[in-house]
């Protein structure tokens, strides 16, 4: 590990509480096979936020699946939120064949299994009996990583083309070192490669939170890290950008210790991204109306080397 816990630590946020999850909760899906998903929520209260944590296109097979992305799914659930999971189609565990049309990215897929668990939710309800009756429908986020984020940015109203794939359930969203234009932003050879990342982030409307890595260096385009910030820009209902210093695509850890997806390890800037998205959700939920100011305030004034936020 590059360094201790010790300037996050100075980032407001609720203390654990005991969650429960359940694995696997399955789901049918049209002339496929089932959908398969984790259920993480604490183990008491009522009226819980829920998240839909959408997974990378990364190199891990235990990280891009349900199984993935502990760092952050357990913190958020341990303070409040309900967090599920699913195995997207292009998961190298139990997703679809990388040979079959549309593969290996199935990106149209992601995006219909998301809306599958929105359209179930009373389904996953019933194969989670602790859980069941304590979700808020009406409380509904959308987070992802990295080719995560770009299902998400769909949802929340990033169009390719003229297609409209936004889903008014969804209340919120958390862009984690998601894809920024595509196009002619790209390389002719990752232009071509992916076409769908062409898209227009001005109809994103709803509160969304985009984060970026200071040192994410993307392969698919000549611009930079910035290449990430691009949905904070372009989108209206990007409300904040917030970097994360001295890291990059895997913010620090949130996909898991040891795994791929993370090149560097880094105990502070993981706790940083875990306090603040927390911070987010909670203001934006209602559930603790001055947790994003508050903690925007202990960074300025105590841990200011971590993170910058920008907000409109």
């Amino acid at each position: 590990m590059n360094r201790l816990i010790t300037l996050s630590r100075a980032l407001p946020t609720p203390e654990s509480e005991i969650t429960v999850a359940y694995t696997p909760i399955q789901l049918p899906m049209p002339g496929r096979q089932q959908l398969e998903l984790r259920l993480t929520a604490p183990a008491a209260g009522e009226d819980l936020p829920i998240v839909i944590l959408s997974h990378g296109f990364g190199p891990s097979n235990y990280i891009s699946s349900k199984d993935g992305y502990a760092p952050i799914a357990q913190f958020w659930a341990e303070r409040g939120v309900a967090v599920i999971q699913p195995t997207q189609a292009s998961s190298r565990v139990g997703g679809l064949g990388p040979d079959l049309p549309d593969g290996p990215f199935f990106w149209r897929e992601r995006v219909a299994e998301m809306r599958a668990i929105l359209d179930q939710l009373t389904e996953v309800e019933g194969q989670a009996p602790a859980v069941a009756g304590r979700l808020d429908h009406d409380r509904i986020a959308v987070a992802g990583h990295s080719f995560g984020g770009f299902t998400c940015s769909l949802l929340l109203g990033a169009r390719p083309q003229d297609e409209d794939f936004s889903d008014p359930r969804i209340r919120a969203g958390i862009l984690l070192a998601s894809p920024g234009r595509g196009g002619a932003d790209l390389t002719p050879e990752n232009a071509a490669r992916f076409p769908f990342f062409d898209v227009d982030f001005s109809g994103i409307n709803t509160p969304t939170l985009v984060v970026c890595g200071a040192d994410d260096d993307p392969h698919f385009t000549p611009r930079g890290p910035e290449w990430h910030a691009d949905p904070f820009h372009d989108a209206p209902g990007a409300e904040a950008l917030l970097t994360i210093n001295g890291v990059g695509h895997g913010l620090g850890g949130i996909a898991g210790w040891d795994a791929r997806e993370t090149e560097a390890e880094d105990p502070d800037a993981l706790e940083a991204t875990r306090r603040l998205t927390l911070a987010w959700f909670r203001s934006t939920f209602a559930i603790e109306p001055a947790a994003w100011t508050q903690s925007q305030s202990a960074l300025r004034e105590s841990a200011a080397s971590i993170a910058e936020i920008i907000s409109k």
